[in-house]
């Protein structure tokens, strides 16, 4: 087992809660994106034990960070959001030049990389001006709910593991998010494991998708990654701060995001 990918969970989970950034970005920020990819497709082929050995110890801190974060992510974004989406504002920031880095791009990128990168950034930026439905807690649970939730969990999945698209906003954009965060912050078993199986086939089914696409077109695969992360900034990007004293709170743990990032980077390259 590979143990040290508890920690790397932890961190990745913490960010699945928070609308607007991507478990995907923190994949690449730690280094494992490619690796991630390759074991879910992995799972179903003959070396499956090898890619538990990955696979487990990962998803155990993804959902013991989940579970023990959920109330105190709701709680950081009810009493402090703008210093809490500059934190991750810094953390995305500082993860671009480990992408070039790990793309090559000086050497690899041309022309049609540039463009792709532009398209990626966009598209994802594109996101900022939809309409975030918050939507009431669903109390009253039907056929029709438990579908939603299912379909919910698959398309939300799907973008999780994008860098740049984070699950949770989606969840939000569809208006499911506070059903599904209250359900994990009390322990709802039945809508906890409805959204999960959607989420579950949503990432082998869209991870297979990426798998083909860094198997056959890699650098331009990495140049649409870099632009999906560049535009999920500003999509998080909270507005600037109303007073002097929340201007230097948000300043400082922008930095503090960016140090974290560089020393993510430090140990995982």
């Amino acid at each position: 087992m590979e143990w040290k990918n508890i920690y790397r969970g932890i961190v990745m989970g913490a960010s699945d809660v928070i609308p607007g950034v991507s478990g995907g970005t923190i994949a690449v920020l730690l280094g494992i994106y490619d690796r991630l990819i390759e074991a879910i497709n992995g799972v179903f082929s003959k070396g499956w034990k090898k890619q538990l050995s990955f696979l487990i110890p990962l998803g155990f801190g993804i959902v013991l960070s989940i579970f023990s974060l959920s109330r105190l992510m709701e709680w950081l974004l009810h009493t402090h959001p703008g210093p809490t989406y500059f934190f991750f504002l810094g953390l995305i920031l500082g993860v671009l030049p480990f992408l070039f880095r790990q793309a090559r791009a000086k050497s690899t990128f041309k022309a049609q990389q540039y463009i792709l990168l532009a398209i990626g950034a966009i598209l994802i930026a594109s996101l900022a001006f939809l309409n975030e439905s918050e939507g009431a807690v669903i109390e009253n649970m039907t056929f029709a709910t438990y579908f939603l939730l299912f379909v919910s969990g698959f398309i939300g999945s799907s973008a999780m593991i994008l860098p740049g698209i984070s699950g949770s906003f989606i969840l939000l954009v569809i208006g499911v998010y506070p059903t599904v965060i209250g359900a994990i912050s009390n322990f709802k078993l039945d809508i906890i494991a409805v959204t999960g199986a959607g989420i579950a086939l949503g990432i082998i089914i869209m991870s297979k998708v990426i798998h083909y696409f860094l198997t056959h077109y890699r650098i331009s695969t990495f140049a649409v990654i870099i632009g999906m992360v560049i535009g999920s900034f500003f999509v998080i990007f909270p507005g600037w701060p109303a007073n002097l004293t929340l201007t230097f709170v948000s300043i400082l743990t922008f930095i503090i995001g960016l140090v974290a990032a560089y020393i993510l980077g430090k140990i995982e390259y």
